[in-house]
């Protein structure tokens, strides 16, 4: 099972990386295979064509992120929240693609400055994941405090992230499984 952990903000001083090493870190604890696709790294252009739209002759760091999503069994994707809703990098990033998604699963963590973890924008997640294949598992992973939570290297001595991060990848890696079990068995429709 090889799992995209997406990660969708260019700001400066960014805090939410922290929360995307924290799951980097959880999943290579875990033996899983992941890769971090970081929006910052993976700058694409304003969506003006979708990846199939390119038949063929996308630009090179498109195909790179194509190559990956198309690769794995589900992805776990890490949203701030802007103004109740999704930063502008993560939204053109899933964009880009749509069949890469079909029948893989997605786990929304959201986080925020504050107490409420950035579930608004979870909500918001719900409706993007949906549209674009990726079903969304119920629960969902929200981190408050984020700057307070962990430090640069995405560590955290807090035991109600560690245990609410398990309960969430437990779910997570059911959903994952189940459907990649079906797609090797059937495999699309």
């Amino acid at each position: 099972m090889k799992i995209a952990v997406i990660y969708g903000s260019v700001r400066q001083n960014r805090q939410g990386i922290r929360v995307a090493k924290y799951i980097v870190n959880q999943l290579n604890e875990r033996g899983m295979d992941n890769t971090l696709v970081d929006a910052m790294d993976h700058q694409l252009p304003f969506l003006d064509k979708m990846y199939k739209e390119y038949k063929g002759d996308a630009p090179e760091e498109i195909e790179n992120v194509h190559q990956i999503f198309e690769s794995v069994d589900g992805f776990i994707i890490v949203s701030g929240e802007y103004n109740h809703g999704l930063p502008p990098a993560l939204k053109n990033l899933l964009d880009h693609y749509q069949s890469e998604y079909h029948f893989k699963p997605s786990g929304l963590v959201t986080y925020s400055a504050g107490m409420f973890g950035g579930v608004r924008a979870a909500m918001h997640l719900r409706a993007v994941t949906s549209e674009l294949g990726m079903p969304s598992v119920p629960t969902t992973f929200p981190v408050p405090s984020v700057g307070k939570n962990f430090d640069e290297e995405g560590n955290t001595d807090n035991e109600h992230i560690a245990r609410g991060f398990d309960r969430f990848l437990k779910e997570f890696v059911w959903y994952t499984e189940a459907l990649k079990a079906k797609r090797d068995t059937d495999g699309k429709p």
